[in-house]
């Protein structure tokens, strides 16, 4: 770090979450590399303007548009922001399943479900293409009961309803609003997996339990798991990620007769909180991030734009189907 001019910056844009943010940060310091990181701060953002970030781990735009808007921004000046917020804008979970179906990983049937109220500013002419009553019992049969209804671009577990047989989902459904919804397979699961990707190549794989409070779904000791299925479950972990482009993801499995079933694997700002992951997962996710960072660092150009896009979008352009 003798020579200031060739620094470069990284940074945390985080919103409540303090024990990540702040280790990330400390970490890649620790390192004393070509790379100076501290948290985000943000003011005066114009159009066109130049960035001082290389890399900006973002953590909270996808709640708060006015960081979205400002992360596109640094994207197109240059920063590597991890994850693309421009795909983060476009992809949701009914589309990225069809993208896991594309390379092999099995996931489990799902309908997408018009929201039931219209949305504002809309009419009952705004909706003339879609036919109405819907055939209900088609993708009731397709699907099956039990199941599992939820926004078709949603996370952490918001507005997610278990639905028993055909009455129960009807009455569920009254409840969603103007959300878009899917109905998933109830997959009754042996195993329940939550992976870490980072850096496409980077994966841990963790035994989880979704049913526990958030404090006690990483299962310290849930037995032995073959070598097969390890090996299985990280071979899909990069294939989606890469598929989609995902820097920074976490994507669960859920082990019904041997299969691992890709239940969710749209989570570009992952829980890395250190009292629900746990000291072990905490270190890995923080020297993985550390790594991606000088990664990024390393092959940054200022002449470029250092955003990382899926093989769907790669492959897209040069006309080729995804495999």
């Amino acid at each position: 770090m003798s020579n200031f001019k060739n620094i470069k910056k990284v940074g945390v844009l985080h919103g409540m979450e303090r024990s990540f943010p702040n280790a990330l940060v400390e970490e890649i310091n620790k390192r004393k590399t070509r790379a100076v990181a501290e948290l985000v701060s943000l003011d005066d953002i114009t159009q066109g303007m130049a960035s001082d970030y290389a890399v900006i781990f973002d953590r909270i735009s996808h709640d708060i548009p006015y960081y979205r808007a400002t992360m596109k921004m640094l994207a197109l000046s240059g920063t590597a922001v991890l994850n693309n917020p421009f795909w983060w804008s476009a992809d949701e979970k009914f589309f990225n399943n069809g993208i896991a179906m594309k390379v092999g990983v099995p996931v489990p049937k799902t309908a997408l479900l018009p929201s039931k109220q219209r949305p504002d500013n809309t009419s009952e002419k705004s909706f003339s293409n879609l036919k109405y009553p819907l055939s209900w019992e088609k993708i009731f049969d397709y699907v099956g009961f039990p199941a599992f209804m939820k926004p078709h671009d949603g996370g952490g577990w918001k507005d997610v309803y278990k639905v028993h047989n055909r009455e129960d989902f009807f009455e569920k459904y009254e409840k969603t609003h103007q959300l878009v919804m899917l109905l998933q397979e109830n997959i009754d699961y042996e195993a329940y997996f939550r992976c870490y990707s980072i850096g496409g190549d980077m994966v841990r794989i963790m035994q989880y339990e979704p049913a526990n409070p958030a404090d006690q779904r990483y299962v310290l000791d849930g037995g032995p798991i073959e070598k097969k299925m390890l090996d299985t479950i990280h071979k899909y972990v990069v294939k989606l990620n890469n598929a989609l482009g995902y820097d920074f993801n976490t994507v669960e499995f859920a082990i019904r007769d041997g299969i691992p079933y890709a239940i969710d694997f749209c989570n570009p700002a992952p829980d890395c909180d250190l009292n629900s992951v746990g000291q072990e997962n905490f270190d890995w996710v923080i020297n993985a991030a550390t790594e991606l960072a000088l990664r990024k660092v390393k092959s940054h150009r200022k002449d470029g734009m250092n955003l990382t896009w899926g093989s769907f979008l790669s492959e897209g352009v040069k006309g080729r189907i995804l495999k």
